[in-house]
């Protein structure tokens, strides 16, 4: 029975409210469409690539073997048709008899022909008559087919080992985000490291904003971020963890949400394109923050130190930590001449 959703019903449920997952995937459910499988065989292409490794190569051996039996039928038909079952011994024919395929007796001999055939291992005790031109005509399209069957599964192969989508592992963004002062201005804040030693280069944040209203419409919202005093929301060398910030004023997104004026669900997603340094690939990796994800009046922990030879490392135990700064009220100045003011949280210091 298909569920009627009025006016006040939520798209999302308590249950399932995010948008994305944390490591980006998406959870929205298409329903069953009546010609959805015939739109993914007309792109075969992307649905190979797309596909688990266990199916594909579970795909590509049943490929093959459906394509070594679709031609072992034609040669065995061949033989039949040809009268070859009829002699007793292959190496002494009689005179007015050619036989196209030498020893093709049984339908194993047929299928062990095809698999020689296509993989062009040549044993010996098979082959076809030069004499038989239906022989050398079906051995002719077993081949070209063939070749194009290997060229497809040899290139969706390299295609799917060279995805730049695996070396998106490699970055990782803090599970929370925080509400603070930056700089005196309140802002919204994460953090994002690479794992790998090899360094990204023209990194851009992307941040869309999604609210659900009661309309059952999810409007989507732009939302800045930048790092540091970079001029733009692009870092051209992201080899250490980088923090971004989006300032809450008047003008943000995010300004009526923190301040509970508009009770609606939402969540933050967060989309960071980058290049390798060695291919010039583009990669993206995903992330996304609910409003139980944000945390208020805290700020992240250092995670730049030195080594006892003076370089610089990296304390990925302290990615994930946030603290609470002084001083022990926090109020959040949302416009500079106070008419307007905000009061986040208060929290005691621990002394």
């Amino acid at each position: 029975a298909r569920t009627t959703l009025t006016d006040n019903t939520p798209l999302i449920i308590p249950q399932y409210k995010r948008f994305f997952t944390k490591d980006g995937h998406s959870n929205l459910k298409m329903e069953v469409l009546s010609c959805k499988s015939l739109l993914y065989i007309q792109d075969i292409w992307s649905t190979l690539v797309e596909m688990r490794w266990r199916w594909m190569l579970l795909t590509f051996s049943g490929a093959f073997v459906a394509h070594w039996l679709f031609f072992a039928c034609f040669w065995y038909l061949l033989a039949y048709v040809n009268g070859d079952f009829d002699v007793p011994d292959h190496s002494i024919p009689p005179e007015n008899h050619t036989i196209c395929v030498k020893y093709i007796d049984t339908f194993t001999a047929a299928f062990s022909f095809s698999l020689e055939t296509q993989l062009t291992i040549g044993y010996g005790t098979m082959y076809p008559d030069g004499d038989c031109p239906a022989a050398i005509a079906l051995l002719a399209i077993q081949m070209l087919l063939g070749l194009m069957l290997e060229a497809l599964i040899t290139g969706a192969f390299v295609a799917k080992i060279a995805r730049p989508k695996l070396r998106a592992t490699a970055i990782k963004f803090t599970y929370f985000a925080t509400v603070g002062h930056h700089e005196g201005k309140p802002c919204l804040m994460f953090r994002v490291a690479n794992i790998r030693q090899s360094p990204l280069i023209d990194v851009k944040i992307t941040a869309i904003l999604y609210q659900e209203y009661k309309s059952q419409h999810l409007h989507q919202t732009s939302v800045d971020f930048r790092t540091d005093h970079l001029s733009s929301n692009e870092c051209p060398y992201f080899v250490f963890p980088l923090m971004f910030y989006h300032t809450i004023d008047q003008r943000s997104p995010l300004y009526p949400l923190i301040q509970g004026k508009v009770r609606s669900h939402f969540e933050i997603v967060i989309f960071l394109s980058a290049k390798q340094e060695g291919t010039g690939e583009t990669c993206q990796k995903r992330t996304s923050y609910i409003p139980e994800e944000i945390k208020f009046s805290q700020q992240f922990a250092s995670v730049m130190s030195h080594n006892s030879k003076g370089y610089y490392k990296i304390v990925m135990d302290n990615f994930d930590k946030t603290f609470i700064p002084c001083p022990n009220t926090i109020i959040l100045h949302l416009e500079r001449t106070n008419e307007i003011k905000m009061f986040i949280n208060t929290i005691l210091c621990e002394t």
